[in-house]
């Protein structure tokens, strides 16, 4: 591995330090009787979500999310009991979970919409013999 240049290392730095003056992660915990995970920010603002939002935080139970650490630069957060971690910018970004778990949330929402459009074209095809079916490539 090639060590870095100053430059490189400068530009790292830069950064690291921008990154730090955004809004960090102050506290965190689980409100039961709300269902969410609260987190409070540098900023003062508190940010909620149901776990079950978050990509790692599904399936988890009230028990597994007792515990919450905090990361020493308040970029992220630690579920100790479920390995997961959260990072705050992302969170802050709308970013609840990886691109592929984010579309097969979409994915899902979307299957389960109802409008006249849809239950008109879900007709028309079934007067056609339904879904085609898949063939193997």
């Amino acid at each position: 591995m090639a060590d870095l240049t100053k430059q490189q290392f400068d530009a790292a730095t830069a950064r690291g330090e921008a990154r730090l003056k955004g809004p960090r992660a102050e506290s965190a915990h689980y409100d039961a009787g709300r269902n969410r995970v609260v987190i409070r920010l540098t900023t003062g603002i508190e940010i909620g979500f149901a776990p079950r939002q978050v990509e790692g935080l599904e399936r988890a139970r009230a028990e597994d999310l007792d515990e919450i650490e905090i990361t020493p630069a308040g970029l992220g957060v630690h579920f100790p009991k479920l390995d997961a971690d959260l990072y705050i910018p992302a969170l802050l970004d709308g970013v609840l979970g990886s691109a592929s778990w984010m579309a097969g949330l979409m994915g899902r929402k979307g299957g389960k919409s109802r409008s006249p459009s849809k239950a008109s074209a879900a007709r028309e095809n079934g007067k056609r013999g339904g879904r085609p079916r898949k063939t193997a490539a």
